[in-house]
């Protein structure tokens, strides 16, 4: 799918997760901001990642800045700002849960 426009969700706050989704050319490219990227970024990435590849995003620019999300948190955040970024918001893609 492709990104109609710029979208942002989460907070800066303690364990959570801010992510803003724009549009891409050249694969999902992640900028990411976090105090713990030496020992969980990867792992991070990957689930914005793959969150992104179940909605069909596949060139996306992803600027993330962390705040000690677990993984259930990133992918809610991912879904809720691919969705608003797709303008389907009015059409959960329960699917992606």
């Amino acid at each position: 799918m492709e990104i109609k426009k710029t979208a942002v969700a989460g907070t800066l706050e303690s364990s959570d997760i801010q992510i803003m989704l724009s549009q891409g050319e050249s694969g999902i490219q992640i900028d990411l901001d976090s105090e713990v990227k030496a020992k969980f970024g990867l792992q991070i990435e990957e689930v914005i990642t793959a969150t992104l590849r179940q909605f069909g995003i596949k060139n996306a620019k992803v600027k993330a800045v962390d705040k000690g999300a677990l993984d259930c948190v990133i992918k809610a955040r991912t879904i809720t700002v691919a969705q608003r970024a797709l303008g389907t918001v009015e059409k959960p893609a329960w699917e992606v849960f």
